[in-house]
């Protein structure tokens, strides 16, 4: 199994915020949750992708596909979130 593979959906759109630039703050904001649920999120992923920080995750998904790192449902769930964020 792909360590990718190995991450919820929620954390799989934590880490693509965290891609394109997002503060914990602005991802809890955009998700409908608290920054320490954001954090929960991090940490978790952090330990399943084999990351550190903030900017090791961003690289991973970079050099993973950036944008195309989502598969098409979660895409689709994805704009739907950002989009009713307003």
């Amino acid at each position: 199994m792909m360590p990718r593979e190995r991450l919820t959906p929620k954390e799989i759109q934590v880490a693509t915020l965290v891609w394109e630039g997002l503060t914990n703050r602005e991802i809890g904001k955009l998700m409908s949750t608290t920054e320490q649920v954001i954090k929960n999120h991090l940490r978790s992923t952090f330990d399943k992708l084999g990351v550190w920080s903030r900017l090791e995750l961003a690289m991973y998904v970079a050099s993973h596909g950036g944008k195309n790192w989502l598969d098409e449902s979660e895409r689709t769930v994805f704009t739907m979130a950002r989009a009713a964020a307003g």
